[in-house]
């Protein structure tokens, strides 16, 4: 049986790479009120931008999608359901929202996750929302050469629900103690949680939801303006790694959560240098927003979308980007790549360089 105790630290998991991660972590929470006092209005801005971009993402991950416009006709509520993908997107989008606005007031027990579970399948005509496991499941890969393998043995059906209730206890004991890192603290909890695998379905979207959730109250607000399942999804490859490494020897107590920890701590820190670069962008009176448009192309590596532009720059309208491109274009500043909605462009600087051996 899994023993799980978040008062001990676990052996080796303050690594050099670990400190140096959660020490650049807690130095951008310590600076977070300086930008939370930007303009609302900007700060409404990336809040709506992330809460589409995490919706879109973390269904993406498990391969649940739609297209661009009925992704923002489901996220403003302004259209019926059309399938069952659409149907998990706006569970979602729910389940997100009651974490944004009620964070505070969220208690880390197995029947809260159970309803938040509830929440997410609410549009569906599934039954299995709300309820754990009925049957054991084991996450599984797939390797370069396309066939699948046990990535991780989960916890049997029959001991998913002891095996939660001390998840939780033990999470919130450490918590009130004061006894570990709360970041450490959750980001360990959230790992522990995959391994479980309490669910027939959803369990990566909720232990997704779960970061949010934990990083709120413990005050890390970044995922609330840059939206950190975007870049799970962005490096993905490196997300399944990190699980599959320290998933090794679970069960028995052996295995190194670090290679997860420091994945997460990584994800984090990019969002948190996101969300600073796009408030000092906004509040930076001395460019024009046709200027901004110009500096993301500039400092983007590879083809930039409309949409790259919109959410790096969320309190620009449509019309003003459009018509920025249009300038730089005429000025042979950028270079038009793609059609439809593979369209981009390349600032004309990235052309034609060459590394100097």
């Amino acid at each position: 049986m899994r023993h799980f105790d978040y008062a001990q630290m676990p052996q080796g998991l303050l690594t050099p790479k670990t400190v140096g991660l959660l020490t650049a972590v807690h130095e951008h929470k310590g600076r977070q009120a300086l930008y939370l006092n930007a303009k609302a209005d900007v700060l409404d801005a990336l809040t709506e931008v992330a809460k589409v971009q995490s919706t879109e993402a973390s269904n993406r991950i498990e391969g649940i999608r739609t297209s661009d416009r009925r992704l923002q006709q489901i996220m403003s509520e302004k259209s019926d359901l059309r399938s069952r993908d659409e149907e998990e997107i706006a569970g979602y989008r729910d389940v997100l929202a009651t974490i944004h606005e009620s964070h505070d007031f969220i208690d880390v027990t197995p029947n809260v996750i159970l309803q938040l579970h509830r929440q997410m399948y609410r549009y569906t005509p599934s039954s299995m929302g709300g309820h754990f496991k009925v049957g054991d499941n084991e996450v599984r890969g797939i390797r370069p050469d396309g066939t699948e393998y046990v990535r991780l043995k989960t916890v049997p059906a029959v001991a998913t629900e002891d095996a939660m209730e001390r998840l939780c206890s033990a999470y919130r004991g450490a918590v009130a103690s004061e006894s570990i890192d709360p970041l450490l603290a959750s980001l360990i909890f959230v790992f522990d949680f995959t391994c479980i695998h309490p669910f027939n379905d959803g369990n990566g979207r909720m232990s997704r939801l779960l970061t949010l959730l934990l990083l709120y109250k413990a005050g890390y607000m970044v995922g609330n303006y840059v939206s950190i399942e975007k870049e799970i999804e962005r490096t993905k490859g490196a997300y399944y790694d990190a699980l599959a490494a320290s998933s090794q020897g679970w069960h028995e107590g052996r295995n190194d959560p670090g290679p997860f920890v420091r994945y997460m701590l990584g994800a984090i820190l990019a969002a948190y240098r996101e969300f600073e670069e796009r408030v000092c962008a906004v509040v930076d009176a001395r460019l024009t927003k046709a200027e901004r448009v110009e500096a993301v192309l500039r400092s983007s590596v590879g083809k930039t979308t409309k949409r790259d532009i919109a959410a790096a720059c969320p309190d620009i309208s449509q019309t003003t980007i459009e018509r920025t491109l249009s300038d730089l274009l005429a000025d042979g500043k950028i270079e038009k790549t793609g059609a439809g909605p593979a369209t981009g462009y390349i600032w004309k600087g990235q052309r034609g360089r060459t590394v100097k051996r």
